[in-house]
């Protein structure tokens, strides 16, 4: 199209004001579109479906994602369960100077595994005879929102006629043994009608203030004994005003992606650095009072970042995620244990019975019907039952075991499961040796379930290639690969599923991140150089729709406060959250998913990323639109032709969302939360050649109105 033309005149014109409304120089614009920079979408020669799983979430339980996170309860320890350190997360007022004794003892308790509380003693009455519970770096309380106290009493010896909860400010924080000092008091109030036995109290408390950092303080009115247990403060506003539900900005900050799966709950917190410690599903459902705390993997596992208080509540347990996924619209895609702990950290291994791989009778759908924390010494068996189990729990109906625990927590109609993982990140032949039996003992009960499997850490070398060919050769469903480097790493291999084969295992792209500095690096920043890198490499996902039917960002979430890992795609803290740069590019793939893929050809011979220009396309065929992403990873705005080849019925206005900044550097925050965010504009169309003006460093996703 001469560039002279109204229509040109009309687009350049466009491009140029969308700079200047980014903050980005006109002066940089290109005039002319190289021959290279002219790409043809062959709308009339569409190509495999983009599947409804293509963009999705991956969930772990690293920087206080769940508790303090995700899961709004404030109290940490709230049972005292935590071995060894049952008053982690607690504090005696003033040091316990109010108190005659303070302990944790399990004299007839509320539950076989809920068989620890608290025993406070105070020889006269005294208005500092208690504990205080810090939360989670505090606790983050709203003003005038309602938040249910509940606590599990029973009186002892002495004339204690009830206790009284505070909720305060911290103030100062004290020395030695002692609490935080008290700031002003948000809310209070009394719960009185003690007996002897264990009864469950509830309150309301609703804060006169907002406080970032609030603490709950517990003291006994009148002398004497309280047992005190299961102490809870719980948010009444949370997402779909679920009892036990979750932080609702969090949770809507996921909705907003339009996410096509959520993997849960991890990660390497699914392998345990020992498997005792492994994540156990069948410990994370029923009643909240009984499920018993886990250390957390992540806790000490960078000494730059030690966090030794950090435990699993399991209050946002299987059944949780199952609701949530339903709540945001996502296939659930649960991961189970193979056998084996963290190969980073003891890889201990579950033995491997003749049972497990063909020489018995195998594993039983009745044969594990309760928990496992007294198996000291699992076997295969053990893990392939916990698997069978989970799927039954899932969709089986109310007259099964698995089923009716589902049911009896209130979800009568079946999740619909239909992936589940086997294993996290493991490698090498103790991982192969593992998945074959566990896969065939699950493809044997459940033949419709798709089985992910894992190539490992690594996106290359010997052990992902052995790995790849193996699971390949048993037909796994899913393969999912990993890869966190350097945002260079992702320009680079932007072809790297060009060459892939079109048949057989499909491709998850479960764990991928670009890091700025280092893998592992305290210092790495969710910057637009590797946001728009990672940008960058998915248009490669996209135009290898026929071979990746999955791909998701991780991790997911850290707290300002509490994280152990960078980068992250959304950070928090106890009020505020904030979506990265990253977090805009994987937003805006997955609200512009498409369902076919388009070619898409450069002029010129010219391949995706030559030139840093990068592309793909897909037809919506529920609107009736072409969408067109491309990345111009240059500090020159530039020119691009769309050809849009075998079009029908094109519109004549396009909206065009671009995400771009001139600081490659620039990073989103709690104060800033927009600095790095996508802005909608309007483009017109006066025939099949559309041309538009990319902004300086940007990603832009263009939907053209325009049937196939």
């Amino acid at each position: 199209m001469p560039t002279s033309s109204p229509t040109r005149i009309a687009q350049l014109a466009t491009g140029l004001a969308l700079c200047s409304a980014l903050g980005l120089p006109a002066a940089l614009a290109q005039t002319k579109p190289t021959a290279a920079n002219t790409l043809t979408v062959q709308v009339n020669k569409p190509g495999a479906p983009i599947a409804k799983t293509m963009y999705g979430l991956f969930f772990e339980d690293i920087n206080f994602a769940a508790d303090g996170g995700l899961y709004p309860e404030l109290v940490k320890n709230k049972s005292f369960e935590i071995q060894g350190q049952h008053f982690i997360g607690w504090n005696a007022i003033r040091g316990g100077a109010g108190l005659q004794t303070y302990t944790v003892v399990s004299e007839r308790p509320i539950s076989a595994t809920n068989n620890h509380f608290a025993r406070l003693t105070a020889r006269t009455a005294n208005p500092d005879a208690g504990l205080v519970n810090e939360g989670f770096r505090g606790m983050g309380v709203k003003q005038g929102a309602e938040y249910t106290f509940s606590v599990y009493l029973r009186r002892g010896p002495g004339s204690v006629s009830g206790l009284r909860v505070a909720l305060e400010e911290q103030g100062r924080p004290g020395s030695g043994p002692e609490a935080a000092t008290s700031g002003r008091v948000l809310a209070e109030t009394q719960v009185t009608g003690l007996t002897d036995q264990w009864k469950k109290y509830t309150v309301v408390l609703k804060p006169s203030a907002t406080a970032a950092r609030a603490q709950l303080k517990l003291t006994l009115e009148g002398a004497g004994t309280l047992d005190i247990d299961v102490v809870s403060l719980f948010p009444k506003d949370t997402y779909n005003q679920r009892e036990n539900g979750m932080r609702t900005d969090l949770v809507q900050l996921l909705k907003d992606m339009n996410p096509g799966f959520l993997r849960f709950p991890g990660g390497c917190i699914v392998e345990g650095r020992t498997l005792s410690e492994r994540y156990q599903w069948k410990e994370s459902i029923g009643d909240l009072a009984s499920r018993v705390p886990l250390i957390n993997r992540w806790n000490m596992e960078f000494r730059h970042r030690s966090t030794p208080d950090y435990y699993q509540s399991f209050g946002l347990g299987f059944f949780e995620y199952f609701q949530l996924s339903e709540d945001i619209g996502a296939e659930p895609v649960p991961i189970l244990n193979v056998g084996m702990a963290c190969q980073f950290n003891s890889s201990e291994l579950a033995p491997i019975s003749s049972a497990a791989t063909g020489g018995g009778s195998g594993p039983s759908a009745s044969a594990s019907t309760g928990h496992n924390h007294a198996d000291d010494d699992p076997s295969l068996e053990t893990f392939i039952q916990d698997a069978l189990d989970l799927i039954e729990f899932a969709n089986g109906p109310a007259s099964s075991t698995w089923g009716a625990k589902r049911v009896a927590m209130g979800h009568a109609a079946p999740f619909n499961l239909k992936f589940i993982g086997i294993g996290n990140e493991q490698w090498g032949p103790q991982y192969l040796e593992r998945y074959e039996p566990f896969m065939k003992a699950v493809k044997a009960k459940y033949p419709s379930i798709n089985i992910v499997s894992s190539a490992g850490p690594s996106p290359d070398g010997e052990l992902f290639t052995k790995a790849t060919e193996r699971l390949r050769e048993l037909k796994a469903e899913v393969i999912d690969e990993h890869y966190y480097a350097k945002p260079e790493w992702f320009r680079q291999n932007v072809g790297r599923y060009d060459n892939y084969p079109t048949t057989g295992s499909k491709i998850f792209a479960g764990e991928y991140a670009a890091q700025s500095v280092a893998i592992g690096s305290p210092d790495n920043k969710n910057s637009w150089d590797c946001a728009i890198s990672e940008a960058a490499f998915m248009t490669g996902l996209e135009r290898n729709a026929d071979k990746v039917i999955m791909a998701s960002y991780a991790p997911l979430f850290a707290h300002v406060d509490a994280w152990q890992w960078t980068p992250d795609l959304i950070w928090f803290d106890n009020l505020k959250a904030y979506g990265t740069p990253n977090y805009y590019v994987q937003k805006m793939y997955s609200t512009n998913p498409g369902t076919t893929m388009l070619p898409v050809q450069r002029g010129a011979g010219a391949k995706n990323g030559a030139e840093n220009l990068f592309s793909s396309a897909t037809a919506d065929d529920k609107t009736g639109e072409i969408i067109v992403k491309l990345v111009n990873y240059s500090p020159e705005a530039r020119p691009v032709t769309v050809s849009l080849q075998g079009v029908k019925k094109l519109g004549k206005t396009g909206k065009a969302t671009v995400l771009a900044s001139n600081d490659l550097n620039a990073v989103n925050s709690l104060n800033q939360p927009m600095n790095v965010a996508p802005k909608d504009e309007s483009f017109k169309i006066s025939s099949s050649n559309v041309t538009y003006t990319l902004a300086p460093n940007s990603f832009t996703v263009l939907r053209i109105p325009g049937k196939r």
